[in-house]
Parts: structure tokens; C-alpha cells; sequence
């Protein structure tokens, strides 16, 4: 008897997200489809996230769920009642893992014991502060509303609270030096509890930065070669630490990796909620990538009406392979070169492999196809020449 291939999601895992698209302010870096509205109606969100997810779920049904991420946004801005309803009509929908994992993002300034009591009530496991920087004056360029007191004192009531608690920072900042990241890292290492996620500051386009930098107005922003030094000292800092680089940006003890974001990276199947989000979902070789109205306003009338997703879109295998290429290679373990080739992948990449691998940019053991350090260095350039 043939024995069926296993599904997408059982390969890679189910995930879903939700996105929380409202802030108090908004940040010059920051490109996310996030939002400054007062008077938000916490009910009438709660409803329309449960209708949205119960309406997936529908058409997923029979899958274990092994996560749940609320994004966004500020996520910490959300009442306690509304996470514990999006949580309900997950379960409702699928069968949890036993060790789900369900993570909020919080900014440091929207932290109170209270509401984290009630996230974890909800059924909340884990937390990601938004804590960008523990210098003052950074703090302020960035545009971030918490001081260096507020980030720690809400990392204490996090610890507090969860016993998984992750925080992100940004370097390659304006007038940053090699030493003055050296002594701002250590510092958060001696603060981490399992997991980091540490990102090279980038000027997107749409940004109040983005803008700033056309002007002439953003000035020092470290030169190429100090940024890769920076990146270099991010991973033996890390590394000595017990931190695991498991992909590019993060960084975490063994066993403390985020199981949402290898969702991703491992190219499996999410359901996405809420304005802006995006999904991957799929049986057999049919994947469909959905994307969600933006505006909030949208897509809460668009839900309310039968359907808050703008576009299903069926994606044909050499988009599945070129998503799975750029996802799996941002990963330490690198990707499976026999699930990319199963992809019916445009061209056998055995050629380009070998050209990569003799400037020491990958290596291959077995199926798993990864970059080198160096390679992580250009890996933007590495994923283009496996590209067809």
C-alpha cells in the first residue's frame, strides 16, 4: 500500500497569527501596518477576530495547532477579555499541541502586572518585549515612548509572570560604536532569560526614517563594514552566552527557540487575522497565500460583512520553492534540498550549490542545504543565486 506524503503543516507546523494593527505612537523605523487610534471598540474586535478565525478554521480542520502569536501594533494594548476570545475560538477550532505555544508582544510602556495576570488567565505562555535599546538617548532617536527604567521594570513584571520572556533590541544605530554595543549587549545578556531577537537597524521604505535619509537628515548610520562587525560580535557574544544564533536575528537557549517564528521559517501553514495579515494555507500541493484588508476600519467592516481577506491567491510551485528557499535558509539548519526539489523547484539548484559552496558561502550535509557565516554575511545574495 502507498503511503501518503505527509501534509505541509505536518512538516513544517500550523501556526496562527493575529494582528493588533493599533499603537500609542508610531515609531520612524517601523514599516508595519500599525496604526495611532483612541476609542477602540475592545468588544467589537474580540468578535470579529473569533468570527475571522472560526471561518479558517472551517477549512482547516484536523490539524494541531502548535502556536499562536498576537503581533502587530501593540499587541499590549488589547484588553485581557480579547485575547482570552481569540484563544477560545482557536480551541474551538483546532486541537491545541500540549505545549502550544502562545505569544503577545508588549511595549514596555503599555506593561502592567495586572494585565499580564490577566494574559496568562487567558491562556498566554509566553511574552516579547519590544525593548529596542537600553541607552537613553537611543531610546528617544528611535522613537520609542519608554525610558531605560520602564523597559526593566517591565522585563522584571514579565519574569514575573511568564517563564518564557523574549525581548528584541536594534543595533547598527545612529553613532553607534563596535565597544558601545559590546558593553549594551552584555548588559542584556546578563538581563535574557531564553531568547533574543537582536536586529540590524534598516531604513524602509514608508518610514518617517526612510524619508529623513533622502533629506539628508539621518546621519550616522555605521559604514557596511562596522554593521558585519557588529553582526559578527552579536553572534560570539551570544554564542559564549548559551544563546544559539538559530536563525539570523535570534538567538536562545537550547529547547527556547520561538515555535511560531520556525512555523515560518520552516515553511509550514498559517492562518493569518486581522488588518494586514498574511497566511500560507494548503493540502497536498495546493497552497493558497492570503492577505487580509489593511485598514482597520476595512477590515473590520469587510469581516463584519463575511470576510475580512482581500485577496486567496494560489501560489504554483515555483513560488512555493522560492518562498521555501528564502524562509529555510534564514535558519542555522539550513532547508531540506529533497523537499525543495519535491517542489518541482524551476531548475535543479545542484549547479549554483557547488559554485556557493566553492566560495564558502554554504555546506551541505546530506539533504540540508545551509549558509556559512560567511554566508549569512551576503545571504540576501546566496538566496538570489539560488533563485531560477
Amino acid at each position: 500500500m502507498t503511503r501518503k506524503a505527509p501534509e505541509n503543516w505536518q512538516i513544517g507546523g500550523f501556526g496562527l497569527y493575529v494582528h493588533w494593527p493599533f499603537c500609542e505612537a508610531k515609531c520612524p523605523y517601523c514599516d508595519f501596518n500599525s496604526h495611532v487610534v483612541k476609542g477602540i471598540d475592545q468588544a467589537r474586535w474580540a468578535r470579529a477576530l473569533a468570527e475571522e478565525i472560526r471561518r479558517a478554521g472551517a477549512e482547516s480542520q484536523g490539524r494541531v495547532l502548535s502556536s499562536i502569536f498576537f503581533g502587530g501594533g501593540t499587541p499590549s494594548l488589547m484588553a485581557p477579555e480579547t485575547v482570552a476570545a481569540v484563544i477560545e475560538a482557536a480551541r474551538d477550532c483546532w486541537t491545541f499541541a500540549n505545549d502550544i505555544e502562545i505569544t503577545l508582544e508588549a511595549n514596555p510602556r503599555s506593561v502592567e502586572a495586572g494585565r499580564f495576570e490577566g494574559y496568562a488567565r487567558a491562556g498566554v505562555n509566553r511574552v516579547s518585549l519590544g525593548v529596542q535599546s537600553l541607552r537613553a538617548e537611543d531610546l528617544k532617536r528611535l522613537g520609542r515612548l519608554h525610558d531605560v527604567d520602564e523597559a526593566r521594570a517591565a522585563f522584571g513584571v514579565a519574569r514575573s509572570v511568564f517563564d518564557r520572556v523574549s525581548f528584541d533590541l536594534i543595533y547598527a544605530r545612529q553613532n553607534q560604536t563596535l565597544e558601545d554595543w559590546r558593553a549594551e549587549l552584555s548588559e542584556a545578556l546578563e538581563m535574557a532569560v531564553d531568547h533574543m531577537s537582536l536586529y540590524q537597524l534598516t531604513i524602509e521604505e514608508g518610514t518617517a526614517f526612510w524619508d529623513r535619509a533622502r533629506a539628508g537628515g539621518l546621519r550616522g548610520l555605521p559604514e557596511e563594514d562596522l554593521a558585519a562587525d557588529m553582526f559578527e560580535l552579536t553572534q560570539e557574544l551570544c554564542q559564549a552566552a548559551g544563546y544559539e544564533a538559530y536563525e539570523v536575528s535570534n538567538h536562545a537557549r537550547p529547547g527556547a527557540q520561538s515555535r511560531h517564528n520556525l512555523v515560518y521559517w520552516h515553511y509550514g501553514d498559517w492562518v493569518g487575522v486581522g488588518p494586514g495579515a498574511h497566511g500560507r494555507i494548503g493540502s497536498g500541493a495546493t497552497r493558497r497565500a492570503t492577505v487580509a484588508w489593511s485598514a482597520p476600519g476595512k477590515w473590520l467592516e469587510r469581516t463584519e460583512a463575511g470576510s475580512g481577506l482581500e485577496s486567496r491567491d494560489l501560489l504554483s510551485l515555483e513560488d512555493q520553492a522560492g518562498e521555501y528557499l528564502m524562509m529555510g535558509l534564514r535558519l542555522t539548519e539550513g532547508l531540506d534540498v529533497e523537499r525543495l526539489r519535491a517542489l518541482d523547484y524551476g531548475i535543479a539548484p545542484d549547479a549554483a550549490i557547488r559554485d556557493l559552496q566553492g566560495l564558502g558561502l554554504v555546506e551541505q550535509n546530506g539533504p540540508m542545504l545551509r549558509a556559512t557565516g560567511q554566508g549569512r554575511l551576503v545571504l540576501n545574495s546566496v538566496i538570489a543565486a539560488l533563485l531560477p
